[in-house]
């Protein structure tokens, strides 16, 4: 008897949403790994394309790393997410997809693979402010 209810107990935990092995950036905006080298940033609702890249150099410099001149690129430009079916998401890594165009436009964009960022430019997303909440971060 006890042993069926460790398998139970294993079976259930096994089950759980991929959730529970998501990393938050300070936006909190769920980052999953999608590879060793490529991770997914989860949008939430109303989310921009500053929200992304905050998501995806947060994780750079927090978890990775990575030194702030290091360029972030979108590895998968914004559409269905991988580890949160349902919801949209874009991929990002510290090398270019193989025949992505990499050169930078004058837009923040989420929608162009190629598109990239420095670390440090990407992190500096993560503290825009509105005007009614000026002294806490996004």
């Amino acid at each position: 008897m006890k042993t069926a209810r460790i398998i139970c107990i294993a079976a259930t935990a096994a089950l759980l949403p991929s959730w529970a092995s998501a990393w938050w950036a300070m936006n909190r905006h769920e980052v999953f790994p999608v590879s060793d080298t490529v991770w997914e940033v989860v949008s939430e609702v109303g989310s921009s394309a500053a929200d992304y890249w905050c998501g995806a150099g947060d994780f750079a410099q927090r978890v990775l790393g990575t030194p702030a001149a290091q360029r972030i690129y979108i590895w998968k430009a914004i559409g269905p997410s991988v580890a949160r079916p349902g919801r949209k998401a874009v991929q990002f890594s510290l090398t270019p997809p193989p025949g992505a165009d990499t050169s930078t436009g004058y837009s923040l964009t989420v929608k162009r693979a190629g598109d990239n960022l420095a670390r440090h430019a990407a992190v500096q997303y993560c503290y825009q402010f509105d005007g009614d909440d000026i002294w806490s971060v996004r």
